[in-house]
């Protein structure tokens, strides 16, 4: 039976689309140069990884030569609040309010962070 497709990208996806973001464009092996030596998956498995993630539009390739070179289609920003807003709908019955308190529970936050929440806060009330 074929595998959900999950509606965020999955670990090891990201790992690659971090590698990608950082280099703006990349061959497999630019990929494989990049990651920890402790990560580094097989060729193949980044391979097929970087088609799955232009498949789902993460990622659109071109050829020189004899190689493809991924460039990302999405932005680190769209991606985060796409997840954001997944786990949001997910865990916190799409509540922002939820969401925030839970991680004002649970992290331990320096006063300059608290500080910067404030100001953003009254930013956005303005």
């Amino acid at each position: 039976m074929a595998r959900k497709k999950t509606p965020t990208l999955t670990e090891a996806e990201l790992r690659i689309m971090r590698v990608i973001w950082d280099l703006e464009e990349a061959s497999v092996n630019d990929v494989l140069a990049k990651l920890p030596a402790s990560e580094q998956p097989a060729y193949n498995t980044v391979l097929t990884t970087m088609r799955i993630l232009e498949q789902k539009g993460y990622l659109e390739h071109i050829k020189r030569g004899r190689a493809y070179y991924y460039r990302p289609l999405v932005d680190r920003q769209r991606v985060r609040r796409k997840a954001l807003r997944h786990i949001m709908t997910n865990f916190f019955d799409g509540s922002p309010r939820e969401l925030m308190l839970s991680i004002l529970d649970d992290e331990k936050l320096s006063a300059e962070d608290l500080e910067r929440l404030k100001q953003m806060i009254d930013d956005k009330d303005k």
